[in-house]
């Protein structure tokens, strides 16, 4: 009970952080120890170097392969629209699209990074250009603008065995849909 009352104040706070400036490229950088001073266990700290990895090695460079690493093989991942995946390999197809149209999306800081128990929650920096065009079905396309987003995203997991097995994922589609021209 402890560790979920502590999570969720962790979230409250990372969302509110979300919302302010991305910190310096340094804060990544001293992540790992700040990490194990902190008191986290060798499991979290493994945990949170394995979310580094994920964000600025997996996902930026889109090794879809190497997501094992990192996600267990019938993970729950759930979405800031509300939706819902389960499998990595639903997972992954939801991934793909964002790299269609923004093939230089990537992540490479973390400013926050905690964990509690089973618990990891990081804030991500996600940035591209939306420069190809966006495929919504339908025959329904929408031209790139040429912009460029930079926005804060957060990602709460739940870990076992190394791998996540639950994910949260928040970020502001609305700031999103403003910085590419989507939206006024």
């Amino acid at each position: 009970m402890r560790g979920s009352v502590v999570l969720v104040i962790a979230t409250a706070s990372l969302s509110l952080v979300a919302c302010s400036p991305p910190a310096a490229d340094k804060a990544a950088d001293k992540a790992p120890a700040a990490a194990a001073a902190s008191g986290h266990t060798a499991e979290q700290t493994r945990n949170l170097a394995t979310f580094d990895d994920l964000d600025f090695n997996v996902y930026s460079g889109q090794k879809w392969a190497e997501f094992s690493r990192s996600h267990a093989e019938n993970i729950v991942v759930h979405y800031p629209d509300g939706t819902t995946t389960t499998g990595l390999p639903a997972h992954i197809e939801g991934l793909k699209p964002q790299f269609v149209f923004a093939p230089d999306t990537r992540i490479k800081e973390h400013p926050i990074k905690l964990a509690d128990g089973d618990y990891t929650a990081v804030q991500g920096i996600m940035e591209g250009t939306f420069t190809q065009p966006m495929d919504l079905g339908d025959g329904k396309v929408i031209q790139p603008t040429g912009k460029a987003f930079k926005l804060p995203m957060l990602t709460v997991g739940r870990w076992e065995n190394g791998v996540m097995v639950e994910e949260w994922l928040y970020w502001d589609n609305q700031a999103f849909m403003k910085q590419i021209g989507l939206a006024p």
